[in-house]
């Protein structure tokens, strides 16, 4: 059979008229098997495009720079995956470059109108790592790395306090190495004595759809196995004293089934430490995928804190950051079904709100 395409289109529906099924049959069957072989070559090409623009943002170098700018402009390569490209190879150039060299090159350098979001994500990513913009005139003053129409627009412009301890990937040219802090630290453990109680609390979950998907951003955001909110509102204030004992009584799935001795351990976190969770969270993401790297990581670790802390729809980045700071934070753990027990794959966080009248309560697994 030829490979030209007149063949299919003339003779398909001729043979076909003619009673001769079985040769269209045969025509079908060499196409899907062609189709097949080009699917897998353009897979190679992929990963083999992928790996040249890992190896030039990962050379550090201006001329390594100017020609993988070239290249992501003029080619707009794909990225062989689900996620987008250009946040990940802005992840790498703030690893691996100097930050003289991007403030030269990528910043101050005109045209490249693909690049947008490259600017954008460059910007935060570095920010992340204790670049300070005001010291750099490119970044500082460029119109690209703040647009207003952006949703990154909405972090802020300097890094804050709470997010010194952020979890970054180490990625080589060959492979990378990353995990997220998920385990429950020894300190500040506040566990309820045992035996518990086995009553349920009366409480009911009150999280809007709107808070639910602020509360689980992170999470989703890092495509983890599973996750689930709840916002449960008291008839009095607790004191943060009393969450632990209260927590494993609420009625959430995630504790569904929890005995009286069963597994329940909880401690005061710092605000630093759960940002620093929901940042590994979402910018490294679970064990089968790569996540949102650090501009998104940050974006998305605050909206799940905003959510979190009960903060209103459309609070700036320090209004959330007040509130937060003004919360009192849990990290648990527990042995139900709905966890699975494995190291760096579960958590739980809750929240006490300043006046001590709201609890909400994110729970993850990465085991699906």
């Amino acid at each position: 059979m030829s490979d030209s395409g007149d063949l299919v289109w003339g003779q398909a529906g001729q043979r076909a008229a003619q009673g001769d099924a079985s040769y269209v049959r045969r025509l079908g069957e060499q196409l899907a098997d062609r189709h097949a072989d080009a699917v897998r070559q353009v897979r190679e090409y992929e990963r083999q495009l992928a790996h040249v623009v890992r190896v030039l943002a990962l050379t550090p170098s201006r001329d390594s720079l100017v020609n993988l700018l070239q290249l992501l402009d003029e080619k707009r390569p794909p990225t062989g995956n689900s996620r987008p490209l250009l946040p990940f190879v802005a992840s790498l150039l703030a690893e691996h470059q100097q930050v003289t060299d991007l403030a030269a090159t990528v910043f101050d350098r005109r045209g490249l109108d693909h690049l947008d979001e490259l600017y954008v994500c460059l910007f935060h990513e570095l920010v992340l790592r204790g670049v300070e913009p005001d010291e750099y005139p490119a970044l500082r003053s460029s119109p690209r790395v703040r647009p207003p129409w952006h949703s990154l627009s909405w972090l802020p412009a300097r890094r804050r306090d709470v997010e010194c301890g952020a979890d970054f990937p180490s990625r080589a040219i060959n492979g990378s190495a990353h995990g997220v802090p998920s385990q429950l630290p020894a300190e500040g453990r506040v566990d309820p004595p045992t035996p518990r109680t086995s009553e349920r609390s009366a409480l009911r979950d009150t999280a809007t759809t709107d808070v639910r998907e602020s509360i689980v951003a992170a999470v989703r955001a890092g495509e983890w196995g599973g996750h689930g909110a709840w916002v449960f509102v008291l008839d009095e204030a607790v004191a943060p004293e009393q969450v632990p004992a209260l927590l494993p009584t609420l009625p959430m799935p995630c504790v569904d089934g929890l005995g009286p001795m069963d597994r329940f351990e909880v401690a005061v976190r710092s605000l630093d430490g759960i940002w620093r969770l929901l940042f590994a969270t979402a910018s490294m993401g679970g064990m089968h995928d790569t996540g949102v790297h650090g501009a998104y990581g940050r974006l998305w670790a605050w909206r799940s804190i905003a959510g979190l802390s009960g903060a209103p729809a459309g609070a700036s980045a320090e209004e959330v950051e007040h509130r937060a700071r003004q919360s009192t934070w849990f990290h648990f753990e527990t042995d139900t079904d709905w966890f699975h027990g494995d190291i760096d794959s579960d958590y739980g966080i809750a929240a006490l709100s300043p006046d001590r009248r709201r609890i909400a309560v994110l729970a993850a697994t990465d085991t699906d």
